[in-house]
């Protein structure tokens, strides 16, 4: 829920998803076919997390506590153990 939240988030603001789109190199046309990937949301809350100012905005927005954000994403994705 956090990860499709935080896509609305993004995409409330054409400054924030435009900066989104430009990143990941996705396209307005070809956003809704990259959420479908396992790989999506995951990434999409990494790219929030090392954005302070968005992390910081998002999490308010929801009243979250940014520490939630990391959880959510580490739920979605569990980071690799080297």
């Amino acid at each position: 829920m956090i990860g499709v939240a935080g896509l609305s988030y993004l995409a409330a603001e054409p400054e924030r998803i435009g900066r989104f789109l430009a990143i990941t190199r996705l396209g307005p046309e070809n956003v809704r076919a990259a959420a479908r990937d396992p790989s999506f949301l995951p990434a999409l809350l990494d790219y929030l997390l090392a954005n302070e100012k968005d992390l910081v905005s998002f999490a308010e927005e929801m009243n979250l506590d940014p520490a939630k954000v990391r959880a959510a994403r580490d739920m979605l994705a569990p980071p690799a153990v080297l």
